[in-house]
């Protein structure tokens, strides 16, 4: 489950550099390359992230209500840092 975790990082992280950096950069300085960069960045991840929760589903390492709402979570700021106890093993 370590790798769906740190994806799950990555994918807010990225989620934060674009929304708290680049688009204020964009907006405030002027700076569109930065949403630029960030977004198909910030996509990949996302993509990758909603992937593996699916793969880990479909090999049951996961419990049926925690994938929606891990899915869920991505589209929040700061979600994927607070869904660390979904990631437990189905039991």
């Amino acid at each position: 489950m370590r790798p769906l975790r740190l994806a799950s990082w990555a994918e807010g992280a990225t989620l934060l550099l674009l929304m708290l950096v680049a688009v204020p950069l964009k907006r405030l300085a002027g700076m569109p390359e930065a949403v630029s960069l960030m977004g198909p960045i910030h996509g990949a991840a996302f993509v990758a992230y909603v992937l593996m929760v699916l793969f880990y589903a479909w090999k049951g390492h996961l419990r049926a209500h925690a994938v929606p709402l891990l899915v869920m979570a991505a589209f929040v700021p700061f979600g994927a840092f607070f869904v660390g106890p979904l990631f437990r093993a189905k039991a």
